[in-house]
């Protein structure tokens, strides 16, 4: 494939309207000629559960207590500035059959979170119980043991702030796989060097993976092999892109604004860099799915030129062709999703936003101004986004004129059938912390959004030509 940047449409818009985004109202519609909006349920913030939580970063889901539902694990970096200090919060979010109650406790907070920016879930010291490990900005990673049902809840878990990581930088993203096969996870890593690193002085950051040889808690257990260095590494996820049963790595880097993919031949990595077509992502948040059907499992990422999906070639070196999905300009892209929203049998964009300006207060700030953006873009068909060349259609959910939305997961919480969203939310305070957008179906239009609070950020409408 030699194709460049695919002459893709700009998704067509709503007319924009004087009122709020999220109060317009929607256009979205299901197959059966439904209207879709969106209903703002709290899980976890400073109102309901009393403890300060601001800066909310990742979220990562997994059945912590064994009673068959998942659990949530946030982290929040407690920052309204780059401060410097390592402070924050890492909560649980333990799920109930009902999904407006959950149960929040705090897993760690203050030095020992460091300015969590992100968390994954799974069995690393293997007694079949998940544990937790988080990454922090300021400035290691931290392994939470699972002490067990009875204790999961109200218990101590016994933890371990790694060795080899203290005072190392900025870790921004954790995830674990088995890439050699033998049954115990690993780790794998990005650190960007600084919590906010300008492109004037940084200096290259390693990509790793971090293996345990023993008991996770003995700290000489665990050891690192690094991949890579660059500048401003800000991902290390998992994903086998060639389909051959083992996990490869695509890796992100901002400044270059470059993806490094990490194939896995036999736990040996062979690094490519990714020829994208025109197109440069840092990587920061990505996903992974077959859009035009040949087999292949392509790359969704952020870009220089809006959200879009990198086209798998035959051959893993050869070029990229990226295709244009749509924007939020002026609004800025963080989170990726990947879902069948509308329920028509495609899978379907979103993406959130974040806001800049003061992250503690309402200052009015021009339209063109980014705030705080939640959307989604409708696929136009399988046949139609196999092309390259098909316009999707986004639906705007909400934009507010504080909010920074970094992690989405789908769920359907409610059970009614259709894709709910799991999110955190940052510079809002005090509106920061953890929600849930529930999907609402109706035979007429409402508002796009219906916020949980009475008092909250203000909508705002979107910038002029949008």
């Amino acid at each position: 494939m030699t194709a460049a940047v695919a002459a893709d449409e700009v998704a067509p818009q709503r007319p924009r309207t004087a009122v709020g985004v999220g109060d317009a109202m929607t256009a979205a519609r299901a197959p059966d000629g439904s209207y879709i909006s969106w209903r703002e349920h709290i899980i976890d913030d400073h109102v309901a559960t009393g403890q300060p939580l601001s800066g909310g970063d990742g979220l990562v889901l997994g059945d912590l207590d064994g009673d068959g539902l998942e659990d949530i694990v946030s982290v929040h970096e407690s920052d309204t500035e780059y401060d410097g200090v390592a402070d924050g919060y890492i909560r649980i979010a333990f799920a109930s059959a009902d999904s407006e109650r959950w149960e929040n406790v705090t897993l760690a907070q203050g030095a020992e979170a460091g300015a969590p920016e992100d968390a994954a879930i799974g069995d690393l010291n293997g007694d079949v119980l998940p544990d937790v490990i988080a990454a922090a900005e300021l400035a290691h990673l931290i392994y939470f043991q699972n002490p067990g049902p009875d204790r999961v809840r109200s218990g101590a878990w016994p933890r371990l702030v790694v060795p080899l990581t203290r005072n190392r930088g900025s870790f921004i993203r954790v995830f674990l796989a088995d890439f050699d096969a033998d049954g115990q996870l690993e780790v794998s890593t990005a650190n960007k060097g600084e919590q906010n690193p300008q492109a004037a002085t940084a200096t290259p950051g390693p990509v790793s993976i971090l293996r345990i040889d023993g008991a996770p808690l003995d700290g000489a257990n665990w050891s690192e092999t690094e991949l890579g260095r660059y500048l401003v590494p800000q991902n290390a996820h998992p994903v086998d892109i060639d389909a051959d049963g083992d996990m490869d790595i695509v890796a992100g880097a901002r400044i270059a604004a470059e993806l490094i993919l990490f194939v896995n031949d036999a736990g040996a990595f062979r690094e490519i860099a990714l020829a994208p077509g025109g197109a440069r992502l840092g990587g920061f948040n990505l996903a992974f799915h077959d859009f035009n059907g040949d087999g292949r499992l392509d790359i969704v990422g952020a870009s220089n030129v809006g959200l879009g999906w990198l086209q798998q070639p035959a051959a893993l070196d050869g070029t990229w062709a990226f295709h244009r999905v749509g924007d939020f300009g002026p609004d800025l892209m963080a989170s990726i999703a990947l879902a069948d929203i509308d329920g028509d049998g495609d899978m379907d964009m979103l993406s959130g936003g974040y806001s800049l300006g003061p992250r503690d207060r309402d200052v009015q700030v021009p339209l063109a101004t980014p705030m705080g953006r939640i959307g989604w873009f409708e696929n136009p068909g399988p046949t139609q986004a196999a092309a390259g060349g098909a316009s999707w259609t986004r639906h705007d959910i909400s934009r507010r004129q504080r909010g920074m939305f970094d992690s989405f997961v789908p769920r359907d919480l409610d059970g009614d059938g259709d894709i709910d969203l799991l999110g955190t939310r940052g510079n809002s305070v005090p509106y920061d912390g953890v929600f849930w957008l529930e999907q609402v179906r109706s035979p007429q239009p409402r508002a796009a959004f219906q916020r949980a609070r009475t008092r909250d950020s203000p909508e705002r409408p979107l910038a002029p030509g949008r």
